[in-house]
């Protein structure tokens, strides 16, 4: 008798499964590390821990034309898109809006630093001309990051739509 109770009580008990959703959780608690690091060093004026040797030049960098835009550090931008990404992911089961369309409405923000990481590294490349591998690192992540975002629209767009009659 105590072997069908028991029994019975683990097959009720739920299995955690990671899903593309908690993967991009940990991809964007490391990318808010990053860039609050990076918007750390900007706003306190310190050197980074960085690696200084050839092409890898994290003050060359950071305290480039490129680093602000309209006076705004491009760290605090990075930051900030982070923390509204992490807030549409934390939202998307809570809000019935999130809920039908949150995927979709995460690519937008995820696509436009994608996009712009992409330009940053051109930048480093070809027109500073030196390399940040903290900035790197970001820009790594968020890629990532896109990647997990365009499986989880294609994933959801793949779900049939139920009309409520």
């Amino acid at each position: 008798m105590t072997t069908t109770s028991t029994t019975a009580s683990t097959a009720e008990t739920p299995k955690f499964q990671v899903t593309l959703r908690h993967i991009c959780f940990v991809i964007l608690i490391a990318a808010i590390g990053v860039s609050g690091y990076l918007s750390y060093l900007k706003a306190s004026g310190e050197n980074a821990v960085c690696v200084d040797s050839g092409k890898f030049d994290c003050g060359v960098v950071l305290n480039s034309a490129y680093s602000e835009i309209s006076g705004i550090p491009i760290s605090w931008l990075g930051l900030a898109t982070n923390l509204i990404v992490l807030t549409l992911l934390l939202a998307e089961p809570r809000l019935g809006l999130l809920r039908q369309f949150g995927p979709t409405i995460m690519m937008g923000p995820v696509l436009f630093a994608f996009l712009f990481s992409m330009y940053l590294i051109y930048v480093q490349s070809q027109l500073i001309k030196h390399f940040c591998p903290w900035c790197l690192t970001h820009e790594g992540l968020i890629s990532v990051l896109f990647l997990l975002t365009v499986a989880r629209l294609r994933n959801h767009l793949r779900q049939p739509i139920y009309s409520e009659e």
